[in-house]
């Protein structure tokens, strides 16, 4: 199952879900665009 706004490849009836968050160390800015940490923003174990 895909989420909405989620680039998503299909193969058949299959759908991959893309991380956004592959290439952002814990310690780079948020990808949100908040200018806080991503370990401190999006990042964080909830």
């Amino acid at each position: 199952m895909a989420f909405p706004g989620m680039p998503s490849i299909g193969l058949g009836g299959q759908q991959t879900v893309l991380n956004p968050y592959r290439y952002v160390g814990r310690n780079d800015p948020c990808p949100c665009g908040s200018g806080r940490k991503f370990k401190r923003c999006c990042g964080q174990w909830r």
